[in-house]
């Protein structure tokens, strides 16, 4: 009986490691923080500069675009948009400097703002098909959106390094 009551008394007891709107917040720290590494950069460097054969700072951006817009929408509806190989491609969305880049950034904080309070908290927990590919729990996938921002973050990091250029500093998230 004593260990039946503890039991019961811990499930009573027990929270969640972190709140929904902790994962926000968690999440919107680092694109505050990616947001002022793209601020960082001077113009021509963030759409032409690379290092090693990797990509453009401006392309790794606009790929991040590419996930947290829809994935909000996926994670909130199950729309995940259109499947399939995707064109981050800069002319395709009209951007043209990196005031359309951090426009874009901006508009795309608001949404996961804006779309965040719909998530039922059992959403989490489902298993869905990201993007028409990628089959995983929502919070699976919704790991994966902050951890590929973290990586191509780091290269934006040594990109403005290698540039000379102090980045801001990476805890400040």
């Amino acid at each position: 009986m004593e260990n039946q009551q503890m039991a019961t008394d811990e499930k009573k007891n027990t929270q969640p490691i972190l709140s929904q709107e902790d994962l926000l917040a968690h999440w919107q720290g680092h694109r505050g923080l990616t947001r002022r590494v793209i601020d960082a950069f001077p113009e021509e460097e963030f759409f032409t500069y690379s290092i090693g054969g990797m990509r453009p700072f401006a392309e790794m951006t606009k790929e991040l675009l590419d996930i947290a817009g829809p994935g909000i929408q996926g994670i909130v509806s199950g729309d995940w948009g259109a499947g399939g190989e995707w064109d981050h491609s800069m002319e395709k969305a009209g951007i043209k400097t990196k005031q359309d880049i951090l426009k874009k950034w901006d508009e795309v904080t608001e949404k996961i703002n804006r779309l965040w309070p719909q998530i039922k908290p059992e959403r989490f927990q489902e298993t869905d098909v990201a993007f028409g590919q990628y089959e995983n729990k929502i919070y699976a996938s919704l790991f994966y959106f902050i951890d590929n921002e973290i990586h191509h973050r780091g290269q934006g990091y040594v990109y403005l390094r290698s540039l000379g250029i102090e980045p801001p500093p990476f805890w400040e998230h």
